[in-house]
């Protein structure tokens, strides 16, 4: 019985997660409405982020909410990631690309992703994208029983992240 090549699917990079981040800076009806806009982009409830410590210049109590996130996994993340890039014009800095296979990118109006329409009670909201490229075995890291490192030659590495955009999502890097 022949065994199956194991190399070259195990090497494989895809996309673990996309995580939307929006800091709203205040609470109040400013978290709602930022609120709707991640509910809108992605169809998931986001995840409130509260104030770690008091800043009264700025009238900020500690635990009040002040930003919203959201984490996509599986199947819909590429599909977001292209609209996402879309209203960047596909194009990217060198600098967004880490040596573990995170790429992180900015957007300043949301309504500028594709299929997003303004709507003068929500407003124009930024967000920060950022998204985790991994290979195949890379939860025995995150894994609560007997977690393990992940060797070095197994992590996904800047040029790596690069190029895996270039092919699957047709970015140009700057």
């Amino acid at each position: 019985m022949d065994e199956p090549a194991r190399g070259p699917a195990m090497r494989k990079v895809s996309v673990n997660k996309v995580v939307l981040n929006i800091g709203v800076g205040k609470s109040g009806e400013a978290v709602e409405r930022a609120s709707k806009v991640l509910q809108q982009l992605t169809g998931q409830k986001p995840n409130q982020r509260k104030a770690k410590e008091s800043i009264r210049d700025f009238g900020v109590h500690r635990g009040e909410p002040i930003g919203l996130k959201v984490t996509i996994r599986g199947s819909g993340t590429k599909e977001l990631i292209t609209r996402l890039l879309a209203a960047r014009e596909k194009k990217m800095h060198d600098s967004s690309f880490d040596d573990r296979g995170s790429v992180s990118f900015g957007l300043k109006e949301h309504i500028e992703i594709p299929g997003t329409r303004y709507d003068p009670e929500i407003g124009i909201w930024g967000m920060n994208v950022s998204v985790l490229l991994e290979r195949p075995g890379g939860r025995v890291a995150r894994r609560l029983h007997k977690p393990a490192k992940l060797g070095r030659k197994h992590v996904v590495g800047k040029e790596e992240a690069m190029s895996y955009f270039r092919e699957e999502f047709g970015v140009a890097i700057e």
